[in-house]
């Protein structure tokens, strides 16, 4: 059976690095430039070309975004900018303009081009034209259900990508201007306000005709329930949304989906109890409420965001490991939210099953005793019950 790709978000070089230890195929970056998500901290050309290196050394890839919708300025640095991507070796650009993707292949990039999801793509004639004028994959609309995606997929021999988690648009993706009207921020440009997870009331007149808040929001995309039959459609790459998520969110989300596909592909199926086990695990990262969206062919309002700041997660991120712990299982940890000698702790690791430890002992870098970790990134000195790996996560039962 072809095992899909999993594609995991980076929104800085340790997310990255956590994306592909924790199990991610490839990653998908922005950089300083010509890159949706302003606020994402993004890449510096020598990040890209640190994150490249490290990628291809755990044998993964590196995405860029090159996905503005440009004005005419825009293209003033363009081919500086692919051409100095192509010398760091990146694997691919995505990009939500024909413009570039012309412009990449005048240039003779090496890398590949894929078409972005705000080019709504939403049947095999679309696929077509894009694969004329030499772009290497699409990113296919989120509109679309899991009837209509295996259709595509039996009408086209281009590569295509589907979301399978993570955030979704109210609109149709990449084409919402409501951002602009309401706060001045124009989302193709990388400014997107959310406006739509506002809290909305409904008035006649002067009178209140809604008893609570309204959000125009979606809710978040949870899409394991169709993933086989996603993998038995030969689905060329499974994407991860939220390059502004935090390194729990990515750890979290990308080893869940990393063991699922890998269970799946090897036994050729997944029964019930294994099933509620992974959506039971994606419940515990911290989101708002998850259904499958569009992907179900039968949608009615559970893809409808009823209640504003709706989070179903019950456990949370406290610290992160920062080496291997030694004979005595002691090991630094960065701190990350606040906990006790007596908290309950999951440890989450690359590659391992997640495994209950105690704290038996705390010090600070002067060697104080603690029995309260109080201060958020403080680098602390803990002894646990059992041995410990560098990059795992520790989460409060």
């Amino acid at each position: 059976m072809k095992k899909p790709e999993l594609l995991a978000p980076a929104g800085d070089l340790n997310r990255l690095k956590v994306a592909i230890l924790y199990g991610a195929d490839a990653v998908f970056i922005g950089g300083k430039f010509f890159s949706l998500r302003a606020k994402a901290n993004n890449f510096s050309l020598k990040d890209i070309e640190e994150g490249v290196l490290f990628a291809h050394q755990h044998h993964a890839k590196v995405y860029v975004t090159v996905n503005i919708v440009p004005n005419e300025d825009d293209f003033k640095n363009l081919s500086s900018y692919l051409l100095a991507l192509d010398r760091v070796n990146v694997d691919a650009i995505i990009v939500s303009s024909i413009s570039v993707l012309l412009q990449a292949k005048k240039l003779h990039c090496r890398f590949e081009v894929h078409v972005s999801t705000q080019h709504s793509i939403l049947n095999s004639y679309a696929i077509q034209f894009f694969k004329n004028l030499g772009a290497d994959r699409v990113v296919l609309a989120r509109e679309l259900n899991i009837l209509e995606i295996q259709q595509i997929k039996k009408n086209t021999t281009l590569p295509l990508e589907v979301f399978i988690h993570g955030g979704m648009c109210s609109s149709f993706s990449g084409r919402c201007t409501l951002s602009n009207a309401m706060a001045n921020r124009d989302a193709n440009k990388g400014g997107c306000a959310h406006s739509c997870r506002w809290p909305y009331f409904l008035y006649h007149e002067e009178t209140p005709i809604s008893d609570k808040e309204i959000s125009f929001a979606s809710t978040d995309l949870m899409g394991i329930n169709y993933l086989p039959q996603l993998i038995d459609a030969q689905i060329d790459s499974f994407k991860i949304e939220g390059r502004m998520k935090s390194i729990y969110y990515i750890a979290n989300v990308v080893k869940i989906y990393r063991q699922f596909i890998d269970f799946y592909c090897q036994f050729k199926k997944i029964d019930k109890k294994q099933m509620n086990y992974y959506k039971k695990e994606l419940l515990k990262i911290e989101s708002r409420s998850l259904s499958p969206v569009f992907l179900n062919p039968h949608l009615k309002n559970e893809g409808i965001l009823i209640h504003q700041n709706t989070n179903n997660a019950n456990q949370s991120f406290i610290g992160m490991i920062l080496e291997d712990s030694d004979s005595y299982h002691c090991a630094f940890v960065e701190q990350r939210n606040h906990f006790t000698l007596d908290t309950k702790v999951e440890i989450i690791q690359p590659n391992q099953p997640n495994q209950s430890v105690k704290i038996l002992q705390m010090w600070d870098l002067n060697d104080n005793p603690l029995t309260i970790a109080r201060h958020p990134q403080q680098i602390i000195k803990i002894q646990f019950s059992k041995p410990v790996k560098k990059d795992a996560i520790m989460r409060r039962k």
